[in-house]
């Protein structure tokens, strides 16, 4: 865990089963994904590459930078701009989603 004045940010492992499906299409599926909790932000999932269909990702010209996590990446599909992001070099505070893809619109799925 990390905090700097009122902000906290932790990431654990997780067994829940997060799914990522974009106009039908499966993107991604996990069982061990890494849970983000950031204050004020919603709880968001990291994903191992290995669930990741990477070859239907498109490289965007997009990055941001956090100052609690770093500088962001970020990748497109059809009809769906910067729809995912990665930490490539992650601040050593959350250095365990180095790697991983985060996409908006995960779903949580019973079981």
């Amino acid at each position: 865990m990390t905090s700097t004045t009122g902000h906290t940010i932790t990431v654990e492992p997780s067994d829940v089963r997060v799914r990522v499906v974009h106009e039908g299409q499966v993107l991604a599926e996990s069982r061990r994904p890494l849970v983000l909790r950031e204050t004020g932000c919603p709880d968001r999932y990291y994903l191992p590459p290995e669930d990741v269909r990477t070859g239907l990702l498109t490289p965007s010209e997009t990055r941001t930078h956090c100052p609690f996590k770093g500088d962001a990446s970020y990748w497109s599909v059809p009809g769906a701009q910067d729809l995912v992001w990665s930490y490539e070099e992650p601040k050593e505070q959350v250095a365990s989603i180095k790697g991983h893809f985060c996409f908006y619109g995960t779903e949580v799925v019973p079981g």
